[in-house]
């Protein structure tokens, strides 16, 4: 992997599909925009239809000619996961970014009743991907990449209370979630590798990079000048979307990408061009995975066909 790599690097799209999550903002919408304009038809599944329409017009403006459409998606209600399955046009699905999240929200719960860091982060992203996975299957070489965190060292996943039943930190039920992510794409690489699957599970993360994802807790809870704190830090600290961007760009295009392979940005995990990241081990236990991957089913009520 080369230090330099960036979006002019991106291979041709042409004839390929993708679906990229929470495409309304700040890297997901990066991520849509790049891929539209390397020639892909580009889904930007987004809870707000109002935002969603507005990155949606935000792509055909920047890329003349793209490729792009809103489809509402809202992870925190697995009826709308299965509605947007369902609803997908076509066939086939030649790449899946999961890339919709929160981060250290107060307590609250989905439409289903799961914590909702959990539910989101990872539970509507394990039902969509396995719904999806037929094709993605048909497509042939596709790629499923889901945006994990450096923050998933935070905490391990408790198998024995994934809903943060017990006691809730928002810091921890987070990196529960992104732990969650990085064991999900583990578990899914093992499954596909061990069916003969030519599909490519593969994780990806932003290091720190100035989204909105930084001041949704805090705006949520009013606190005015905690919010302005936040932005003066991505101001200061933070690289631009455009470059936390890369790392999810390099591991949904980038030939040679392995399976359960880990990007994010090569300067201390944090800033720069895409490079392999250090992950916690517990995101590579074949044990937890399993664990994991039949609660997810349990939860969710979705199987992975011939998985």
């Amino acid at each position: 992997m080369t230090g330099g790599w960036n979006a002019q690097d991106i291979p041709d799209q042409s004839g390929r599909t993708a679906v990229v999550t929470g495409a309304n903002s700040g890297i997901g919408l990066v991520t849509a925009r790049e891929l539209a304009r390397r020639g892909a038809r580009v889904v930007l599944a987004c809870r707000s239809q109002e935002r969603g329409r507005a990155a949606e017009e935000h792509i055909r403006r920047e890329v003349p000619g793209a490729r792009a459409e809103f489809r509402r998606l809202d992870l925190a209600d697995l009826a709308s996961v299965r509605e947007f399955a369902a609803a997908l046009p076509g066939s086939r699905l030649d790449l899946l970014i999961n890339n919709a999240g929160v981060m250290a929200l107060p307590h609250g719960r989905t439409a289903d009743g799961f914590e909702t860091q959990f539910g989101v982060n990872h539970l509507g992203h394990f039902a969509l991907t396995g719904l999806l996975l037929p094709r993605l299957r048909a497509a042939g070489a596709a790629r499923v990449v889901s945006v994990s965190s450096g923050l998933h060292v935070l905490s391990t996943i408790d198998i024995r209370d994934l809903n943060s039943e017990r006691r809730y930190r928002r810091w921890i039920a987070y990196g529960r979630s992104k732990s969650a992510n990085l064991l999900f794409v583990h578990e899914l690489a093992r499954r596909l590798g061990a069916a003969n699957s030519p599909v490519v599970a593969a994780a990806a993360h932003p290091g720190y990079a100035d989204t909105n994802l930084q001041t949704r807790a805090v705006r949520m809870e009013g606190r005015g000048a905690a919010e302005r704190i936040v932005k003066l830090g991505n101001r200061l600290v933070a690289q631009p979307a455009e470059t936390g961007a890369l790392p999810t760009l390099y591991a949904a295009t980038a030939p040679g990408v392995r399976p359960d392979s880990f990007t994010g940005p090569s300067l201390m995990g944090l800033r720069g061009a895409p490079g392999p990241s250090w992950r916690a081990p517990w995101t590579r236990d074949d044990d937890a995975g399993e664990l994991l991957w039949a609660a997810s089913q349990r939860l969710t009520g979705v199987t992975y066909e011939a998985l």
